[in-house]
């Protein structure tokens, strides 16, 4: 969950980079200021699934703060020493996501998953022959790496289950109504666990075309199996033209924080670049966007669409 402060802990306890003094001094300065920043976030509560009037201010409170803390780290001195690679930088909006969120899940139960997940994608069968089918399910399921996840842990059980065959006349005789022969469920037997996302967030620094399609895809293979998700992507920058149909790609909806186009990194170090502060009220729609998707009923369907008389 706490994704920022896990990655800065490996390049603290990292073997072989990060030992020169200079690393180890900057490393040090992060680390204050991260606790500070973790410590603050942690005393903060809320919001949470019940609307309430000061919700708004809290999310103000977290932006102020991630503003705070994003600036120190947004240092030319910092940013050159533990580039893009690192993911030092990115990883500070995953984290600064499960503080945002993190009271309203925990409403939902001690069941909720919040955080980076592997979650699940699609689900296929591929045993090694005809014998191996009768043995076991040899189910394959297709995971999706999502930088951060509101969801759930599911553990599914896949047993083999068989008619029993009758002979009749000398002849292999296969039942012709489905409760004719009573089912046995077989000890061969497959468990697997997966998450399913009923929100999923993607996080850039910036956005541009290439990774705008990219969502796009991973959105479109998400709602194939989950078609109740949610699916998100959120950046300081934007890198698009006006020339790009927005509508046409199947994410949910996108968030710039700064609401400011991307420059090159060595132009915002720049005496003459004025960079944006995030906009509360952007991360405030963000914040609304999720908690009515999670606290409200998802309806749909042929039965729900037929009451209507239109289906979608």
């Amino acid at each position: 969950m706490l994704v920022h402060g896990s990655n800065l802990l490996q390049k603290e306890a990292h073997q072989t980079k990060y030992l020169d003094a200079e690393s180890r001094q900057y490393l040090a300065e992060i680390r204050e200021k991260y606790n500070a920043w973790h410590l603050a976030n942690a005393q903060l509560i809320g919001p949470s699934a019940k609307c309430l009037d000061q919700d708004q201010e809290i999310v103000q409170q977290r932006v102020v703060l991630l503003e705070e803390y994003k600036d120190f780290l947004d240092q030319q001195h910092y940013a050159e020493k533990f580039d893009s690679r690192s993911n030092l930088h990115s990883s500070v909006l995953e984290e600064f996501l499960y503080y945002l969120f993190r009271d309203l899940v925990a409403d939902f139960g001690e069941n909720a998953l919040i955080g980076k997940s592997h979650a699940f994608k699609d689900i296929f069968f591929a045993p090694p022959n005809y014998q191996g089918m009768m043995e076991r399910a040899h189910a394959r399921i297709e995971i999706k790496d999502h930088d951060f996840v509101i969801g759930v842990t599911i553990s599914a059980n896949l047993d083999l289950k068989t008619n029993r065959n009758h002979e009749k006349d000398g002849q292999l005789r296969i039942a012709e109504e489905p409760g004719e022969y009573t089912a046995r469920w077989q000890e061969n037997s497959e468990i697997h666990y997966f998450d399913i996302a009923a929100v999923a967030i993607e996080c850039k620094t910036y956005l541009d075309k290439t990774m705008l399609e990219g969502s796009s895809r991973a959105a479109e293979q998400l709602k194939a199996r989950n078609p109740n998700s949610l699916y998100i992507v959120v950046m300081e920058w934007l890198k698009l033209t006006s020339a790009v149909n927005l509508r046409k790609y199947e994410v949910d909806q996108i968030y710039v924080f700064r609401k400011q186009k991307n420059t090159d990194r060595e132009f915002r170090f720049a005496d003459s670049y004025h960079k944006k502060p995030i906009d509360p009220n952007v991360v405030w729609h963000l914040y609304q966007t999720v908690r009515n998707h999670l606290t409200k009923d998802w309806e749909g369907g042929v039965e729900q669409g037929l009451e209507r008389g239109w289906l979608l």
